[in-house]
């Protein structure tokens, strides 16, 4: 039987992985010498890891294999370790490379805890240089600042022509899911692009309104859900479903945003 977790604990246990993955990336940040491409990358063009990836992850493993050892790791540098709890981390290092690569602030650390159901329960979306850390969880996100905690809510948008999108690259969609982004941007406000994963954190904090994304893994997507349901958006596959752990995913400010987006994404849904 599969023990109930204390999900405070977790979350400030996923608040020290935090930490220890910037500790390892700090040093890095706009003083790389040297970036390699990933071998069997299934991106087009270069793919870029780090050792600042590496690293980051080797420091959030040794802590879950120090304070939570019977519970699985899933990540992206390295192979999955197996759960004897029910229970899985997820870890995207530096999620937003070519970002980090090119000096940007606004690639992110993610961090999410799932349950025996691979639901994921809290995650956590830090971007350590602006000093911002959102964090979800079952009916409530917050922002942790140098100023202090305070809640998060998306913005309710409820018009698509009042919204603020973002995708990280519309190049890599396929052609139909590049039709069905391109109305999208045709009918909104402001489109924005090169986000990552900060895109989900700004709709959780109520400056985006919609982010579209295909192609994605488990480590990618698995923070994001936490934050941006907590913060009480909506997320979903291309079909209006529940989102799968990787694949096509939107996330939006409200209900009547994420209906007008799907009459467009269902078309290239998978």
């Amino acid at each position: 039987m599969t023990a109930k977790r204390n999900l405070d604990a977790d979350l400030d246990f996923a608040a020290q992985l935090a930490d220890a993955a910037w500790a390892a990336i700090r040093s890095h940040f706009r003083a790389l010498a040297q970036v390699e491409g990933k071998a069997n990358s299934s991106k087009p063009g270069f793919d870029p890891v780090t050792e600042a990836d590496r690293a980051a992850e080797l420091a959030m493993r040794a802590l879950v294999a120090a304070h939570r050892p019977g519970d699985g790791v899933t990540g992206e540098e390295f192979a999955e370790t197996p759960s004897d709890t029910g229970y899985r981390w997820y870890f995207d290092p530096i999620d937003g490379t070519r970002a980090f690569v090119a000096g940007l602030p606004v690639w992110t650390t993610l961090i999410a805890l799932a349950g025996p159901d691979n639901v994921p329960l809290i995650g956590v979306i830090d971007q350590p240089v602006l000093g911002e850390r959102y964090l979800g969880w079952p009916g409530g996100a917050r922002l942790d600042t140098a100023s202090g905690r305070q809640p998060i809510r998306s913005s309710g948008c409820a018009d698509l022509r009042l919204a603020t999108i973002a995708t990280t690259d519309p190049f890599i969609f396929s052609p139909p899911e590049q039709g069905a982004w391109n109305h999208l941007r045709s009918a909104a406000r402001i489109t924005r692009y090169g986000l990552d994963a900060y895109a989900y954190a700004r709709l959780a904090g109520g400056t985006v309104d919609l982010v579209a994304e295909s192609g994605l893994k488990s480590w990618d997507v698995a923070a994001l859900i936490p934050v941006v349901r907590g913060a009480g958006g909506l997320a979903t596959d291309w079909r209006g479903n529940a989102p799968a752990l990787g694949g096509q995913i939107v996330c939006s400010s409200s209900e009547a945003v994420l209906e007008q987006a799907l009459l467009a994404l269902r078309r290239a849904a998978d």
